[in-house]
């Protein structure tokens, strides 16, 4: 092995330490959501906003982020991401007000901005554009395998009390944080030099203006509103059909196993194949099973439909991570702003389909949000098959040859 494939090998392992540390503590809430609701006198829509005020941070400082990562680099925003999660989480295991966890989640939010824009700003400057696909995959199985130690966490925590469970797994982010400073990986090209705010703002409005980087935005941001849509109301629709916390956390982690054994395979098909055909095959299986949400009227059944979304929104994932990964290199749009246009469409995607799918299900029931995400979903899977079908989508704007066919 190389000293560039070893270099490599422990900057992912970093970089997926740090977004498996964030999206254990993004994914705890699910199960503490019922409880949290009772004892708060949460409707719907505020257990929509307590999910969405972590999304809501991100969203505001991914391009704060970006800049932070340009100018400090991606070893200082990592950094700071760590010290904000630490201090986002213990206050959230301190506080016991409605208004107080959701400044929590939103100061999470934040920080899991600046450790997304940093660790994939430095993988992408580090990996061989030909794995690209490969090490995105990692790094996101990584990041959802923190989704399945977050139910459990939280199935935990309700169960014994927060606090002292919350404090003690908080303290491995400023382990961390020593551990990345430490790291020496030489990055042959800058992420960011003193000139590039007005070059970053030119390569997004020339990303922006292409039918295709409009469509990754997109396409990145369907499976964070059918990730947020689940989050809210997966918990609350087993809850009465006798799930308790453990039960809950337990379906939420069978789901992300299944969520992050896919991601982890389909880098690899992506970086073979090109980006849309996996896309395509993701919306399409989760558009049907969200289709069924309303019609589950078991709890057998709800675990069946959680399970097989989980299965298409891990087809989702990397593909379009690493085709918005794509297009940045395509229009000279540095990787830390890259990352920050993935974070803000996860991010407003997770804000929409938790609080907006939330208000919807308090003012009606819970089929008609599912049913219209889940016709998004099968929508914009007849898009992208015409798209590659035809290559009526700009296809051919990828790098070529040696770069990864989307």
């Amino acid at each position: 092995m190389t000293g560039d494939a070893v270099a490599l090998g422990r900057l992912t392992l970093l970089v997926g330490a740090a977004v498996l540390l964030d999206t254990t503590f993004y994914a705890v809430v699910a199960p503490l959501l019922p409880g949290l609701s009772d004892s708060l006198h949460l409707s719907k829509f505020g257990a929509g906003v307590l999910t969405a005020a972590y999304p809501a941070g991100m969203l505001l400082a991914s391009l704060p982020g970006g800049i932070l990562v340009v100018r400090m680099g991606p070893r200082f925003a990592v950094c700071v991401g760590l010290v904000l999660l630490f201090l986002s989480t213990v206050t959230f295991a301190l506080l016991r007000s409605a208004a107080g966890l959701d400044g929590a989640r939103f100061l999470e939010g934040v920080g899991g901005a600046c450790s997304w824009d940093g660790g994939l700003a430095w993988l992408v400057a580090v990996a061989p554009v030909s794995r690209r696909g490969v090490v995105i995959g990692q790094a996101v199985s990584a990041a959802i395998g923190g989704s399945i130690a977050g139910p459990a966490v939280g199935a935990i925590a309700a169960a014994t009390g927060r606090a002292a469970l919350f404090i003690a797994l908080a303290s491995l982010a400023l382990g961390l944080v020593v551990v990345t400073w430490r790291l020496q990986v030489t990055i042959s090209d800058p992420v960011g030099d003193d000139d590039a705010d007005v070059p970053a703002i030119t390569a997004t409005l020339d990303l922006l203006r292409r039918p295709l980087g409009r469509g990754g935005i997109w396409l990145m941001t369907l499976p964070a509103i059918v990730s947020g849509t689940l989050t809210v109301l997966g918990p609350l629709a087993l809850h009465p059909q006798g799930a308790g916390a453990g039960v809950i956390g337990g379906v939420f982690i069978v789901a992300a196993v299944l969520e992050s054994l896919v991601s982890a395979w389909i880098g690899g098909v992506s970086d073979r194949h090109g980006r849309l055909v996996p896309l395509a095959g993701s919306f399409l299986v989760t558009g049907v099973a969200l289709a069924c949400f309303g019609l589950a009227s078991t709890a057998e059944t709800l675990v069946l439909v959680i399970g097989v979304t989980a299965v298409g929104t891990g087809a989702a994932w990397t593909p379009a991570m690493a085709l918005l990964s794509d297009l940045s290199d395509l229009v000279g749009l540095d990787q830390a702003f890259g990352a920050g246009l993935m974070n803000i469409a996860w991010a407003g995607g997770q804000i929409i389909g938790s609080a907006g799918s939330g208000g919807l299900a308090q003012a009606t029931d819970d089929t008609l949000p599912t049913v219209i995400v889940g016709g998004l979903c099968l929508v914009s899977a007849a898009v992208v098959l015409r798209a590659q079908a035809g290559r009526t989508a700009p296809g051919a704007e990828a790098p070529q040859p040696a770069g990864p066919r989307v």
